[in-house]
């Protein structure tokens, strides 16, 4: 057996350990973080860091809100589980808010994370299309998940090596093609499967003719039109979800990581006529729509409301982009609100400029070899975008 790194240490901040007891399913951290407020974080050694990753669009709205810190406080201190078998507070706020803003009209299955949602979403259009309709069409470059089923929706089969076989009823098609996902439909198909905005895929955001295609084609052919919103949901793009830009409505709608602002939730609604094809029994959760991930859920969703976090996104990433486009070493911006990727010139490598930002005391991700990956919180500051973007120029080449 190969021994652990060394520096998987720090992965339980405890570097003295004679061994890491983690699994080393991560690469190994550089940095051990203690604390968080708003757009910053704190190592064990005191050294402040800006962050413009949001534990990947997950603090939408920055560490340590005061307003969820406290719904938190309080839900602990008064009921944290009794199971889905009995009702609770305030699952039902959190599903009527979540439905509104999704136009109306649909029902909230709560689970714990963006896979989970995915995997419900999957089960609910197998469900729906009946007997010999299973197939679950997705688009390559896509991610919707780790489990083996949104593991096999993902469309980079790269990630696939090592876990075969998978599990069947997955078919992958070009990016971007309304030809592709036609020819791709057959009568074994129940959805269709994409991301408003590709985000671990590269931030590669889907024109409005290809959502509103793939809208026409889902109708059409009679399939299910299924958005994941994982990351792009509540406000990242600039609208509260990403596929509002193209004026469509899905049948199904999956979320997760902004809604618990840093507390485990995922979300999968559809509308109502879909929902209805689950029973009692058909799909389940022991945690999900618990009474502590719920109030944070709901302190999370009234603050974005009181903020119009979606014009806050639209109007600061608008100045990231403007700001970064003007950077020698950046050759493009992609994305939505947000959520963007900085495309680097050729020769320039994301990952150094990565380790390079996070030196110098500022957190973003290389999603691809040639693209760093924006998400600051939506409640960024101007002055905070002025920051990120001298240190990202101090550190290109």
């Amino acid at each position: 057996m190969s021994p652990i790194p060394v520096s998987h240490h720090a992965a339980v901040g405890s570097p003295d350990l004679p061994r890491c007891p983690i699994m080393p399913t991560y690469g190994a951290p550089r940095v051990e973080f203690v604390r968080g407020e708003g757009s910053w974080l704190w190592d064990r050694d005191g050294n402040r860091y800006l962050d413009f990753l949001s534990g990947l669009a997950v603090t939408s709205l920055g560490h340590a809100h005061p307003a969820v810190a406290e719904a938190l406080a309080e839900q602990a201190r008064t009921l944290l589980h009794v199971s889905n078998l009995f009702a609770t507070e305030p699952a039902g706020d959190v599903a009527v808010t979540l439905d509104r803003l999704l136009g109306g009209g649909g029902q909230v299955f709560f689970c714990n994370s963006g896979a989970e949602a995915n995997e419900a979403a999957i089960k609910l259009a197998r469900k729906w299309g009946g007997h010999g309709r299973y197939q679950i069409v997705s688009t390559y470059g896509s991610f919707h998940g780790r489990t083996l089923a949104t593991l096999h929706a993902t469309g980079q089969p790269t990630k696939w090596e090592g876990f075969q076989p998978l599990p069947e009823g997955f078919r992958h098609v070009a990016w971007d093609d309304l030809d592709a996902l036609d020819a791709a439909i057959d009568d074994t198909v129940a959805a269709v499967l994409l991301e408003p905005v590709q985000g671990e895929g590269g931030v590669n955001p889907a024109s409005v003719e290809y959502l509103q295609g793939v809208r026409r084609i889902c109708s059409e052919r009679g399939v299910l039109m299924i958005v994941d919103e994982v990351q792009t949901g509540l406000g990242r793009t600039g609208r509260w979800f990403g596929h509002q830009a193209a004026d469509v409505v899905p049948d199904v709608v999956t979320m997760a990581k902004a809604l618990g602002n840093g507390v485990p939730v995922g979300a999968c609604w559809a509308n109502a006529g879909v929902a209805a094809a689950f029973e009692p029994g058909d799909h389940a959760t022991t945690y999900g729509g618990q009474p502590l991930a719920m109030a944070a859920a709901r302190a999370v969703l009234a603050v974005m409301e009181d903020e119009d976090v979606p014009a806050r996104a639209a109007r600061a990433g608008a100045r990231i982009r403007e700001r970064a486009e003007a950077l020698d070493g950046v050759e493009s911006t992609r994305g939505a609100g947000l959520l963007i990727g900085l495309a680097l010139a050729e020769g320039i490598d994301a990952r150094t400029v990565a380790a390079a930002c996070l030196d110098a005391g500022l957190v973003v991700n290389a999603v691809t070899p040639t693209t760093l990956r924006l998400a600051p919180s939506l409640l960024v500051s101007d002055d905070e975008i002025d920051v990120a973007i001298a240190t990202i120029e101090g550190a290109l080449p």
